[in-house]
């Protein structure tokens, strides 16, 4: 199983087809202020959005100190004003960040697969107390996961129904977007529209959208 890959000549470059799809949060927070990450891996994303999303701040917590120690064999920059690598539990860390955070993308996986705390109901409360009104939280789960339906159901409800997938956009990796309500905001709105039709309605045209997102932010970048 591969979890992370790089192109050694553009580390930065997402090349690996659900993490594009993850970016896909920028449709429901275009400029968010505050990204909290569970799980470092590669840095694929980190990498990303640390370059192309210059006015946001990026937060990563990862468990493993061996993995953290390899981020300078993946070209993830270090730590300054906008990143933040954290050595940390993210299930135990989680409740201490309490409204402040934007984006929260979950994406912690080990050699088994996605840890059972990264997919509690306390987890995914705590996730939804960390965001801000109008925030999303991004899930990566697999969906031939025996678990898969309950971890769904605990998201669904934790938010309120406040939920969405696009179709077929990362192959067997499910993306669930949810966004927390309160109030009524861009992000809602964006998830009112995604989640009848589950993104475009057709896989094919969901991934493109992955494409497009991810062309349009490295586009605004380089400008």
């Amino acid at each position: 199983m591969v979890q992370s890959e790089m192109r050694l000549s553009r580390p930065d470059q997402l090349v690996l087809a659900y993490a594009r799809a993850m970016m896909c949060f920028t449709l429901f927070q275009p400029r968010p202020e505050h990204i909290v990450m569970v799980g470092l891996g590669g840095g694929s994303l980190v990498k990303f959005c640390h370059r192309y999303l210059p006015h946001s701040r990026i937060t990563v917590l990862e468990l493993r100190a061996d993995v953290i120690a390899l981020r300078e064999q993946f070209a993830i920059p270090p730590d300054d004003e906008r990143l933040r690598i954290v050595c940390a539990d993210a299930a135990r860390h989680m409740a201490s960040l309490a409204g402040s955070a934007d984006v929260l993308l979950v994406d912690g996986f080990d050699a088994d697969g996605l840890p059972p705390a990264l997919a509690s109901a306390r987890f995914y409360a705590d996730c939804r107390r960390a965001l801000r009104p109008g925030g999303v939280l991004v899930a990566n789960m697999f969906s031939y996961d025996p678990h898969f339906p309950a971890m769904r159901r605990r998201l669904r409800m934790a938010f309120a129904d406040r939920l969405c997938h696009f179709r077929g956009i990362a192959g067997n990796n499910r993306l669930l977007f949810a966004v927390k309500g309160g109030a009524p905001s861009p992000a809602l709105s964006t998830l009112q529209r995604v989640a009848p039709y589950q993104g475009l309605g057709l896989a094919p045209l969901n991934r493109l959208l992955a494409h497009w997102v991810v062309w349009r932010l490295r586009r605004g970048g380089r400008h």
